[in-house]
C-alpha cells in the first residue's frame, strides 16, 4: 500500500503519484522538452511542485531505466570498479548505463 496523497498549504499536491500524472508529465516531456522543472507542472496541469517533477521523471518515468536483478557482467563490473575506487562514490557514478 502507497502513500495517501494530500494537498499541502499551497494547494498543490503531495504523495503518491497516478498513473494519470504519470501519463501527463511524459506527455508533456515528450511533447516540449525537458526545461524548467519549476514552470513544468503549471504548464503541464500538475498540480505539483517542479521537484516532485523531475525526481519523479528522473527515477521512475525517464526512457533506459534498467529496473531488476544486474546481469552477470555488471556485476563483475561493480566489483572490479570497487576493487579500482573503494567506497567513492563520485568516481563510481562515472560508470554509465545504470542510474
Amino acid at each position: 500500500m502507497g502513500r495517501t496523497t494530500w494537498l499541502d498549504d499551497d494547494g498543490l499536491k503531495k504523495g503518491e503519484w497516478t498513473s494519470e500524472e504519470d501519463r501527463i508529465l511524459v506527455a508533456y516531456i515528450n511533447e516540449y522538452g525537458l526545461g524548467d522543472w519549476r514552470t513544468l507542472p503549471k504548464r503541464a496541469g500538475l498540480q505539483r511542485y517542479g521537484k516532485s517533477c523531475r525526481l519523479r521523471w528522473l527515477n521512475y518515468l525517464r526512457p533506459g531505466i534498467k529496473r531488476g536483478k544486474f546481469t552477470p557482467q555488471e556485476e563483475d563490473d561493480i566489483i572490479r570498479f570497487h576493487s579500482l575506487l573503494g567506497n567513492s562514490n563520485s568516481k563510481a557514478n562515472a560508470k554509465p548505463n545504470r542510474q
